[in-house]
């Protein structure tokens, strides 16, 4: 992706002004499938924050550890402070 295409989708999210206006828009743009992924992602990002070990998320959510890794690293680089 693109720096113009992030930006388009982060203006079109931002265009949400409410929690009903952002569920159908997430529900026009994703499928049920890619919801669950993101949910699942910021479930591991909170995970690591509460200082879980990265082993034992995976095994609680049934991915890599490897996909908590990125996570992890997506932390550092400062990418999820309002979460």
């Amino acid at each position: 992706m693109n720096i113009a295409q992030l930006t388009s989708v982060s203006k079109l999210l931002n265009s949400a002004k409410s929690g009903v206006a952002m569920r159908n828009l997430m529900r026009g743009l994703f499928t049920e499938n890619e919801i669950e992924e993101l949910a699942q992602r910021i479930e591991i990002i909170k995970m690591i924050k509460k200082g879980v070990a990265h082993h034992k998320i995976a095994l609680a959510l049934g991915v890599g550890v490897a996909t908590v890794t990125r996570g992890a690293r997506e932390i550092k680089l400062g990418r999820f402070k309002n979460l």
